[in-house]
């Protein structure tokens, strides 16, 4: 069953327990979902299980029975597999030509604000913004980013079709999966489980940046992830267009990813 994208904002209750309008949203819900949390939990299961030899510690060794790599393709896979069964874009209106350049200019500028404050030209700029960025905007994830420095996902490590799995699963997968969760999943359901009701073009300043706050604390890159999800989800209120910032999410991570082999930036990955 598919809902209008320009509902009104529900004045009642939300619908009750098991009665057909509450179930029909509970596998919408899952449309929306099931992508992101099997995307994070497969990952979150090798670690905990230290399948990787990333996810040895000092007492457990790991198992090395699948390299970063590796997994990373397969659960592209699977969850590229699963986001075609379950197609959250049925609850969307198709995609308006008149985004996508707006959509792929802003992807771009969203890529030059992730990359700008690391670069030496934004260093000889402006040293002192420069060390207040590392020290708050990265410093509480150092150690995470200098685990990446030598990472599993070069082609010298893991062979080109694996280093192009992790861009393909980047740019377009986890993009995809992240806009229908986020901006079309999440930035509603806070408010009420019938999060269909909600007219996306409707600004609601809680919700909005509860959501966006979330998905900046997701990124190593705190403090830039924030903005980021501030931009998207304006983005994405201005236009009402699902597809629309999922092809800025998608622009973004492609170029960071293209910038990331051409430079060896290999922190962003």
């Amino acid at each position: 069953m598919s809902i209008p994208e320009n509902s009104t904002t529900p004045t009642t209750e939300p619908a009750p327990k098991n009665s057909p309008k509450a179930k029909m949203m509970n596998r919408a819900a899952a449309d929306h979902a099931v992508p992101f949390f099997l995307w994070l939990g497969i990952m979150l299961i090798a670690m905990k299980m230290h399948l990787l030899t990333s996810s040895a510690t000092e007492e457990i060794g790991s198992l090395n029975l699948i390299s970063d790599a590796s997994l990373y393709a397969v659960r592209s896979v699977l969850c590229l597999v699963a986001l075609l069964i379950l197609r959250p874009w049925k609850f969307y209106t198709p995609l308006q030509r008149k985004n996508v350049l707006p959509a792929i200019g802003i992807g771009a500028a969203i890529f030059a604000l992730w990359i700008g404050f690391e670069t030496e030209f934004f260093k000889h700029l402006a040293p002192g913004l420069a060390i207040v960025y590392e020290k708050w905007c990265i410093m509480p994830f150092g150690s995470m980013r200098e685990a990446f420095e030598s990472t599993p996902y070069a082609p010298a490590v893991c062979g080109w079709g694996l280093t192009l799995a992790r861009l393909a699963g980047s740019a377009v997968v986890i993009a995809i999966i992240e806009e229908f969760f986020w901006r079309g999943y999440l930035i509603r359901t806070v408010r009420t489980p019938d999060f269909l009701d909600i007219d996306i073009g409707e600004f609601h300043p809680a919700s909005f940046l509860l959501v966006a706050a979330i998905f900046g604390l997701e990124h190593t890159e705190w403090a830039v992830g924030l903005v980021t999800g501030i931009v998207y989800g304006l983005f994405y209120i201005r236009t009402r267009d699902i597809w629309a910032v999922s092809i800025a999410h998608v622009t973004t991570n492609l170029v960071l990813g293209i910038y990331v082999l051409a430079t060896g930036s290999w922190q962003y990955w």
